[in-house]
């Protein structure tokens, strides 16, 4: 029989997971540990191993290979008692559209085995500002208050870890941020979060992120260490007009000492490794009429796009 270990502030520590499907590898030989009452970032294109991931920490999938725990209980022989404790939000909305907020609460409730679901489901109504909206049938709200009904079930039976798989693709920006409080305000009670998104302003709103791609985690720790350890040297290039920027974009694609171009808005991002290589690269460029260079700290964006662009070439 398993026994659960202390793991103090460490909620998920494994090494050298791994998943395979039809002899194909998902993950990589992923190694990770997250904190207690921490907001955990996965960030990655489609297809790049996050759910699987997701997925093998809460018990859903087991490894093919690795080793750890997830709230103190193995990951492997432990699956069930860890599902016990673990609140999973899909991306897609699965609750019933022709219910009420109150009465999907409660529904859930009880199959929670909740001790008192109408009770409950007025204290979920009360802590995500449902008041207003409690007998309004499910399948009339907005895309963002759906999310935060969704978000609202499960975590009805006090889970100590959240999983949420995108939570807000197709969501507005208000409320995207209204929903990212809610998820601060759980954080802050000792809950302990762990996040898919694909948007840049999110990942800066975890405590810490990771960034996978074809199975493989390139790179974790805060915004400000991933910045700092990405080495990059940035300039942010203006011109009067988008040609001028796309015919700059093509010259310097793919030059010796440029790890990254990229169009972002009305300028484009020229990104290098090493500085030197960087300024001999662009030196032809920078007396070029109409253009204007400004050097800046890389973007998180940045920083991923060139991540991106390095893991392609190693697949390849």
């Amino acid at each position: 029989m398993s026994v659960q270990r202390d793991t103090g502030d460490i909620v998920i520590d494994v090494r050298g997971l791994t998943k395979k499907f039809d002899g194909r590898a998902v993950v990589r030989d992923l190694s990770m540990q997250v904190k207690r009452g921490s907001i955990y970032g996965f960030l990655g294109p489609n297809g790049s191993g996050k759910t699987t991931t997701i997925r093998m920490l809460c018990g859903l999938l087991t490894p093919d290979g690795g080793t750890g725990t997830c709230l103190g209980y193995d990951i492997r022989a432990d699956a069930d008692r860890i599902k016990r404790h673990v609140g999973y939000m899909t991306q897609r909305f699965s609750l019933y559209e022709d219910l009420s907020v109150r009465e999907n609460l409660e529904f859930v409730a009880r199959v929670y085995g909740l001790d008192n679901p109408a009770l409950a489901a007025e204290a979920a109504i009360g802590r995500l500002g449902f008041r207003d909206r409690e007998d309004q049938i499910a399948g009339e709200l907005s895309g963002g208050w759906k999310q935060r009904l969704a978000l609202a079930a499960c975590t009805l039976p006090n889970p100590r870890l959240l999983l949420l798989d995108e939570p807000t693709a197709g969501v507005d920006p208000k409320a995207r941020r209204e929903f990212w409080n809610d998820i601060h305000a759980l954080a802050a009670e000792g809950l302990t979060v762990l996040v898919s998104t694909h948007y840049m302003d999110e990942a800066e709103r975890c405590h810490e992120i990771a960034y996978i791609a074809f199975g493989e985690l390139l790179a974790h720790g805060t915004v400000a260490e991933l910045i700092a350890g990405s080495r990059l040297t940035t300039y942010v290039v203006s011109a009067p007009s988008s040609r001028e920027l796309n015919r700059l974009l093509e010259e310097l694609a793919g030059k010796p000492g440029i790890a990254m171009v990229a169009p972002f808005g009305a300028s484009v991002h020229v990104c290098g490794r090493e500085a030197d290589a960087l300024e001999a690269a662009i030196a032809p460029y920078r007396q070029r009429r109409g253009l204007d260079w400004r050097r800046t700290a890389p973007s998180l964006e940045d920083v991923f796009i060139e991540l991106m662009s390095r893991a392609q070439g190693d697949s390849r």
